[in-house]
Order: C-alpha cells, then structure tokens, then sequence
C-alpha cells in the first residue's frame, strides 16, 4: 500500500505523557481480545467504562482528569500498562509470524477479503449477526497468524437497528446514527489531507464513497461510505443500513461493495493474489477485475480464466434468503454499461449469473461467484454436501459428490471468546505457551488434569457474573420508564445465579425454531418450574425488521414466559450484540440449538460456549454434525433427513423434552460428588473442550482455508483442492 495513503491515528486526547498511548491503544482493536488491555481502561473508571459500552474512545473523552492522574501515581496501574504496551509493540512489530515462518515466499502476496459485514466489538456496529462476527473472528486470526490480509467491507452510519420489545412481545426497530469521532475509525486520506474517494457508476450517476480504515491488529480493514455531500441525498444513504428489504437499494449496495471495494484497492495501491468473497454480496468484484483486464487488452474468456484463477468463494446457508438473487430488469437497469464494457452480449452477461426458479430467471450472486472462483467452500461437512446437491445444475455433467465446493467447517477467535477466568486457568494448567498453540489437539488432554474445584469455581463465578449483569440490565430498564412490570421480570430479574441455566441465543429466523420448546407447553413448565430442580432458559436474538415471521416467534416466545406460572425462569433478553453474546456463551450451563436439519450451514456461538467449558444440546446439523462424539454434549433427535417438516418439528421437539427429564436436569442436580461437586457434569464440561475447542478454533479454520483454497492459488503449481 502506498505510504501516502495510510490513515494514521494523531494524539486526540489530552493524556499525561506517561499514559499517551492510551489513546494509540484505542484505535487498534487489538485491545478487544487482550484482557490486560481491556482493564487498563476499566481500572481508571469501572462506571464510567459501563457507561461508554466499553468504548476506550469515549470514555478517554469523558473521564475525569482527576481519575486519568491518579492511574499515573499508581505504580501498579503503570507496571500493567508498560507490560501491555510491550506487548502490543511486539505484536505489532513482530516480522517472524507463523505465516512468515511458514510461507515466507508469500508474505508479500496481499489476500483480499470482501465482506458485507464485520463483527469485531460492540463499539463498531457495523454488522447483524453470525456472518458478521465470523468475518470479525477470520480477520483478528489472520492477524495473529501473520496472514498479508487487507478487508474490505461498508461503514454503515446507522448501523443494524436497536432491538426493543413492546410489553406485548412485539419487536420494534430503533436506528441511530452513528457518531465518527466516538468510533475506532479513521479517514483515509491523500497528501493534501483530503479523503480518498472512489466513484461507482449507477443508473444515471457516479455514487462517490470514501474510504475509512479500522485497525484490527495488523490486518486493515477499509470500509467504504457513501455519505459524503457529493452524492445526492438518496445516495447518502446507500451505506446507512445493513441489509435492506429494497432489491434497488440493495444491488446498488452490493456494485459499491464489489465494484468499489476493488478500486479502492487500487487507488490505496494493493494488487491482492487472492480475491475472497465471504458469501454473494461482494461477487460484483468479479466485474471490475474481468473489466480491469479487457482495458488491459485480455479477450473476455482469457480475463475470465485469470480471475476465476485467483478467486475464493464461501457459500454460507441453503436458505434462500440468504442467497441475493435479482430479477433481469433490475439487472438491465444497473449493469447494462457493464456488458458492453466487457465486450460481451446481453445474454452472455445473463448467462454469469442465471439461476432458473419456479418463479422466474433471475441473476444470482452466489452463482456468479461460484463461476468465476477456483476456490469454492461451504463452511461444514453436512453443509457440503448439501452445496453440492444444490449447486449441482451448475455441473450437470458431474455427479453430485463430484461437483467442485469443498467444505471449511467454520472455527471461533479463541481469545475474543474465552472467558478472562478460564484462560487464567488455562494458564496454570496447560503450560505458558497454550495460546500460541491452541489449536494442538494433544494440548488439550492436559485439560482432563485441571481440579473439579477449580473448574467449578470459575463456572460459578461466571454464572453469577451473567446473573449480575441481566439484573443490571433489568434495573437500567426500569430506571429507563415507560415500561410494565412484568417486562423487567420477562428481562430476568428473578434468576437464580446457580439455577441450570440454558442460553438459546441467535437469529430468529422460522428455520431456527426458537420456539421449538413450546411444542409441548404444559411439559415444558413441569420441567422448568420444578421446585427442587429448577431449570432457566435465557432467550436472545433479533428478527430481520422486515421478517414478520420472525418477528412472530419472537413475540410467541414472550407471551409465554410472561406468564405467572413460569415464575420467572424463562425470559428474553432484548438487543443481543457481542457483548450480551460473551456474557451468554460464558455464563449459562447449555447451550442449546434446534434448527430444522440441514438448514443450519454452521454455526459459531455453540463453539464459543464450548471454550468456557458449556455443554451443547444441539441436533445433527452444522458443525454439532462433527463435534458432537456422545459424551461432549447432547444430541436432539436423529442423524436423518425428514420430507415432512412437522413430523420432524414433533420428533425434535420430543427428543429434546426427554433430555432435559432424563439426562440434563438431573446429571446438573442429582450425580454429586461427597464434596458436592458435580463430578460427571464437569467431566463432561472437560471433555467438551478437550474434543471440541482445537477443532472448532478459528486458528485451524484459517490455516485450513491457507492449505486447501489460498495457497494453491498462490502457488501455480498446484491445483485448488475441490471435494
């Protein structure tokens, strides 16, 4: 990248020389998954650092300087800093990595990774859910490892929405706009201090949008704006919000992101070896490159051959609605210039992306990016083979085992997700260097060694550590008014720290069955209200605002747990981010999952239960398929596919009522220990991250995504590993 164009961070906040670099320290988000860092900001100010929602940039702005000194006549405040700081330095610094260790002949091959959403910390919302934080999590390992990674993706001003449920249950949607100077991103611009821009042809006009670049360790991530006062004022609001209902609104977000996102590049002076596009939203990459190419006097099929060599392409769901596909007018309306520029008919263009449906031809994004990719992955092994089964007409010539999508299963960031007391433990019990080589599967049997007491101790203490916040969050609720009494019980006042504790936390999309465990009302609450065995579930999650089907689960769950017979044990967190998301994986007993098999590609937020120790019920779908081994965990239902949907409803419903009876609720109450302990639970809590975290980190994912899908791209001589 040219130097010129770098964004570099200037002192904003009047510090004390000896703490200055607190402010460094904010702006690179490295700090979010160091705890020592994190607390060099939580130890000035604990309220304060609540207050800012764990904003270092905020609260910097609004802490007292009275506070800000006595941290510096604090000797041991200033012997943590000087170590953290250390530490960064080195991070930042270091030149022998993995990845230069390993692949020293490609550290200077940037990998492009271009992403709809990014989820990295609360302080940024600039994504909606699994998709985002995986690619927040790919991009903070990428940086551990090393990896000559460069992100692209969008700064939405308004972010996803605030999610706030009515007394009657009723998801309603809130939108703020987001304040630049409070977030950790800076302007990227020229030698004249000017912002860089990139232009992008729509019907009738040039969208401008500049360029905003986060530090995620040592991986840039640009995110592109197009709120800048050249655009009229729809424009403007083209990179206000994820993902909106609009088809217009939204392929003129996805030309910004793919057709954009690689003349930004350009003008930032990157020429990527490897051009992944996390699921179909930035395929329109494939464009630009073919056009980039044509200019360059390539023929059409030979540009296409030279970009379809250097491209990966990650299908995430089987759902369609997670699979952008545009009607053909809409396509005319946008890409027409784009064709002729390519040099190709209209019908050639088409033919990139044609997906036939029972309603209709239409062009597909994930098509378009299957076509024109070398590397192609679904994200688990069942998820895989149902890619290929469904992306078949693509191959017809082939069998459908023979159809060229591999599968990545997805990992976690270890150190984002793993609890400050947990990894303590780790440290004591699995040697001073675990972190470095978590991903070691033979590391992991030391875990077995750790004492019932101890693993229980940090259990507890996160428990009641989850059990403190929902109260607190129940109290600012009420302290907020406008709101009904029995809203602040439905938000968990009455949870009982040491009560097993069930989170069932994600997207409330149907496929998803939230409310699977209402199949059977009247069993539920026997199970749940049982006096001498009592069982809590924490519900969590948002609706997409334009989804009322899941916008009606959501309020289905709610009614029920209002109810006084629940007593208090079933209740629904509203505004479910990544920082409800920690409290959550690290704090409940279980973690339970109940999607309608295969519909669940992956999933991520089980794994990060399973690194503090939380069991998974989950049925046979997505990564649970792998991880599962009949100790680690419970399975709901059958390793089968249904054709009916509600005998697979009843029978997962069924299974799951007959855990909870029999295995879960009375192994967590009744098989103690003469010290109390639960011994077979916390055999299991062991075993669970013994067999589960080094596959299902996010350190193999990324190494495996080198091995199999960037590196044979680097490396010409070999060939892209497909099946």
């Amino acid at each position: 990248m040219n130097e010129v164009f770098q964004a570099h961070y200037h002192n904003r906040f009047p510090l004390p020389r000896r703490i200055e670099r607190l402010g460094e320290l904010a702006y690179n988000l490295w700090w979010t998954w160091n705890p020592e860092a994190v607390r060099l900001y939580m130890r000035i100010d604990p309220l304060l650092w609540e207050r800012t929602y764990h904003n270092p940039i905020k609260f910097l702005r609004q802490v007292e300087r009275a506070k800000i000194n006595a941290a510096t006549l604090n000797r041991y405040y200033l012997e943590n800093y000087d170590r953290v700081l250390s530490e960064f330095d080195s991070y930042m610094q270091r030149k022998d990595t993995w990845f230069a260790q390993t692949y020293p002949q490609w550290v200077y091959r940037p990998i492009a990774y271009f992403s709809m959403e990014f989820g990295l910390h609360e302080t940024l919302p600039i994504y909606a859910g699994g998709l985002g934080v995986l690619s927040g999590d790919h991009l903070k390992e990428a940086s551990d490892l090393g990896l000559p990674m460069v992100a692209v993706g969008f700064f939405y001003t308004e972010g996803y929405f605030t999610q706030r449920i009515t007394e009657d249950g009723w998801q309603e949607a809130e939108y703020t706009h987001q304040v630049f100077d409070d977030l950790p991103v800076l302007p990227v611009l020229d030698e004249e201090e000017k912002p860089i821009t990139v232009s992008v042809e729509l019907p009738g006009r040039e969208v401008q949008v500049r360029l905003w670049e986060v530090h995620v360790g040592r991986i840039p991530l640009y995110l592109l704006d197009a709120n800048v006062e050249a655009n009229s004022v729809t424009d403007r609001t083209l990179t206000a919000r994820l993902y909106s209902g609009d088809l217009e609104m939204r392929i003129a977000q996805e030309l910004l992101l793919g057709i954009g996102g690689v003349r930004a590049l350009r003008v930032l002076g990157y020429n990527p070896s490897v051009w992944h596009m996390n699921e179909g939203h930035s395929a329109f990459l494939v464009l630009e490159r073919l056009r980039e190419y044509i200019e360059a006097g390539k023929s059409f099929e030979e540009a296409k051959e030279i970009v379809k060599a250097s491209n990966v392409f990650t299908t995430h769901t089987p759902v369609p609605a997670g699979n952008d596909e545009f009607p053909l007018w809409l396509i005319e309306k946008y890409l027409a210039p784009i064709w002729t520029q390519l040099g190709i008919t209209r019908e050639e263009f088409i033919e990139l992306g044609r997906h036939t449906t029972p309603w209709g031809e239409m062009f597909s994004m994930p098509v378009l990016g299957l076509k024109l990719s070398e590397g192609r992955n679904a994200v688990s092994e069942l998820h895989g083979q149902v890619a290929r089964k469904m992306w078949h007409f693509l191959w017809p010539d082939l069998e459908v085992d023979e159809v060229p999508i591999t599968h990545i299963t997805n990992g976690v960031h270890l150190s984002t997700w793993l609890a400050r007391r947990m990894r303590y433990l780790f440290d004591e019990y699995l040697g001073e260097d675990w972190i470095e080589r978590h991903d070691d599967f033979e590391l992991w049997e030391k875990v077995m060694e750790i004492p019932d007491e101890k693993l229980w101790e940090v259990h507890r203490h996160l428990k009641r550590k989850l059990a403190y916040y929902i109260r607190e969050r129940a109290r600012w609720m009420w302290a907020r008014g406008n709101v009904h009494p029995v809203q602040v019980i439905a938000s968990g006042v009455l949870l009982d720290p040491y009560a097993l504790t069930i989170g069932f936390a994600r997207r409330f999309a149907p496929y998803k069955r939230a409310n699977l465990l209402l199949h059977d009302p009247d069993r539920l609450l026997r199970i749940v209200t049982r006096a001498d065995m009592p069982v809590q579930i924490i519900f969590a999650g948002k609706s997409h605002p334009d989804h009322e089907g899941g916008k009606l689960i959501i309020q289905e769950i709610y009614r029920f747990l209002k109810r006084s017979e629940v007593a208090g044990r079933m209740v629904f967190l509203e505004e479910y981010d990544v920082n409800l998301a920690r409290y959550l994986v690290q704090g409940v007993d279980v973690w339970l999952n109940t999607p309608r098999r295969p519909n669940e590609a992956s999933g991520t937020s089980g794994m990060k239960a399973a690194l503090n120790g939380v069991l998974n019920c989950s049925v046979y779908d997505g990564w649970w398929r792998e991880g599962y081994n009949g100790q680690n965990g419970w399975a709901i239902g059958q390793d089968v596919d249904y054709d009916d949907p509600q005998r697979q409803d009843e029978e997962d419903a069924r299974s799951l009522y007959d855990l909870l009876e029999q295995e879960i609720v009375p192994l967590y109450y009744r098989r103690r220990s003469s010290d109390e302990l639960p011994g077979d639970w916390l055999y299991m809590m062991k075993d669970a991250m013994r067999t589960i975290v080094p596959q299902f980190v996010m350190r193999r994912m990324v190494k495996e995504y080198l091995d199999r899908l960037y590196i044979p791209i680097l490396s010409p001589k070999k060939k892209v590993i497909e099946t």
